[in-house]
Formats: structure tokens, sequence, C-alpha cells
């Protein structure tokens, strides 16, 4: 059973949310799962597969969203609320690396397992408050940007040349960090002549993505690519180029959620480097399976990135394509 709340709805909501435990079957341990906002195709791709995890693993899961990327103290106030659950793990998708590491501490004392979905903790950080995590499961985020850049080096040449924007995400947040420094690192060794004009923080939002874009083309009307953080920041740069004229610019998201597959098919998105979310749901859900049995898993799993043109949909051969939701 998948019981979902989203706080900032309403107290009426958090009443229910807080009384749905008895509905759970008593013979299925109940996991908490913390994500963002499931208004991100992304995390609702993730939230069916923590669904199907859930299902093979033969538990309940108790899932709690907040209404934004950027809701941070809301996810924190959710997470506090999980653990008067008591529930018998916590599989978390922090907003950033430091909002939530007092109630995982506390969590650590409860002899709560912790799990940090999608990579969004830094393990320094962690360790430095004393915060013990069992693994953390997710995409390598570097490397999803390098894929971006080895697309990009794959249409335009390595001899090209030409003024690049990077559209990061949410300033201080580690997986759209890490995104954008696995393009940049990659596009320097393989293209020098593509130079980085700009990179700044979009907040995962797809109409500051698009005013990002619109300013950085008035200062360099020549633009020949854009990277994006994540997909809705990339719909919004794709159209707000289009939007000037500028339909050969390349744009690249990550993440690869459904509109993204839409944008691409209709030949408007380019690429987006897909990171799976459905199968990191899943995967993490079994793996905490094995953790409470007392098997060992890896305390870093990355789940594998699929880079989707519309080449590579309309084929459909690729086998990693049945994860993409």
């Amino acid at each position: 059973m998948l019981k979902r709340l989203t706080f900032g709805a309403s107290i009426a909501a958090l009443a229910l949310g807080l009384a749905a435990s008895a509905a759970y079957a008593e013979d299925k341990p109940v996991y908490g799962v913390l994500m963002k906002t499931l208004s991100n195709p992304f995390w609702g791709a993730m939230e069916k597969g923590v669904d199907a995890g859930a299902k093979n693993a033969g538990v309940d899961i108790f899932l709690e969203a907040v209404e934004s990327d950027q809701a941070a103290e809301p996810q924190l106030n959710a997470c506090n609320t999980m653990l008067q659950k008591k529930p018998v793990a916590m599989i978390t998708a922090a907003i950033n690396s430091t909002i939530l590491l007092p109630c995982l501490k506390q969590a650590n004392e409860m002899k709560i397992p912790v799990v940090d979905l999608d990579n969004n903790l830094d393990p320094a950080i962690t360790k430095k408050a004393g915060v013990d995590i069992a693994f953390h499961i997710g995409s390598d985020n570097e490397a999803a940007g390098a894929k971006g850049a080895d697309y990009l080096v794959s249409a335009l040449g390595k001899d090209a040349k030409g003024p690049v924007l990077v559209i990061e995400g949410l300033s201080g947040n580690i997986t759209g960090e890490k995104r954008a420094r696995g393009f940049a690192e990659e596009l320097k060794k393989q293209a020098p002549g593509l130079n980085i004009v700009a990179s700044l923080p979009g907040d995962w939002d797809s109409l500051k993505a698009a005013n990002i874009t619109n300013d950085t083309l008035q200062r360099s009307p020549d633009l020949v690519a854009i990277f994006c953080a994540n997909d809705d920041m990339a719909l919004g740069a794709v159209e707000a180029a289009r939007s000037a004229g500028k339909d050969k610019i390349i744009v690249i998201g990550v993440d690869g959620n459904t509109n993204a597959v839409k944008s691409i098919k209709a030949g408007r998105l380019n690429a987006s480097v897909a990171q799976l979310p459905y199968l990191v749901g899943m995967q993490a859900v079994e793996d905490v399976k094995k953790v409470l049995a007392g098997d060992k898993v890896p305390e870093m799993t990355y789940v594998p990135t699929l880079v989707l043109t519309k080449e590579v949909i309309e084929a459909n051969k690729e086998p990693m394509l049945q994860y993409v939701k």
C-alpha cells in the first residue's frame, strides 16, 4: 500500500496523513519515503518506481512530498512528522545537503536506517554532522553532465567554436552543481572552442530558465548550445530560444521526464540525459529490504543513464527505455 501526503496543502491533510497508519496491513513493515515535489515529472516517475519496489519487496510505503523543489523548511517539517510514525526505514530525497540533518540524526538515534535517494546528500557534510547514511542511490550526476557534453560534441564536432550557456539547478544543491561541473569539464576536454559564457542557477524552474536564455541571447546572439541541469529548465530554454528565432541552438536537458520525451519526439528539445528515476526508486526500496535483512549493499549505487534523442526513441531498441516513465 502506498500512502501519499503533500505538505503545505492544509492542516486537515496533515491530520489525515498522521491518522493513516491504521490502514496498513499489520504484517507488513512500513518504509517512509520523503521526496521533493510530485508536480515535477521526475519525482512522479520515481514515485511509480517506489510503488513497484514496494510490491516486489512486500512492504508498505508512506510517502510524503512538499509543494516545490525549493520548499526546504516544509520538507524538514515533513521529515519530523515522518519520524512520529516510526517507520522501519527512511528513504529521503533532500532539497539540499543540510536542511534534513537534524531530522536524520534523530532517525539514527531511533535506530531507523536512512537512505539518500537520488544522491542529494553530500557525504562529507553528513559525516561532519555525525549522520549515518545506510547507502546512497541515484545517478552519477557528474557523469550525466559529461554525457550531455559528449552529445553536444557529437552533434557539433570537436573543432566546433561558439558560446555555450549552462543553466544550473537551485543554488547550493549538490545535484545541479555536479551536473553542471561534469558538463563543463568534459566540454573543455573534448571541444575547447566551445566556450561557456555563463553558468547561472535556474532554480529548477522553466520560466527562470527562459528568462536566463533571453538575457544571454541579448549578450551572446551567436549562442550555439544550452545545457540545463534538468528537463523543466531545458523546456523553458528551448521555447525561449525558438521564440527568439534561434531554433538552431542545441538544447540539452537532464532527467528524461515525460514532458522532455514529448518535446524530443516533436523535434524541439534535442536531447535529455535520462536519469531513470523509476529504476532509482524501485531499486532503493528493494535495497532497503536487503539492509534490514542484514545483507550488505554498496555504500554508493549508481543507476545507469541514457541519452535520449529522437533517433533513440523512435528506434526503440535500447533495453533501458523500459524504465523511461
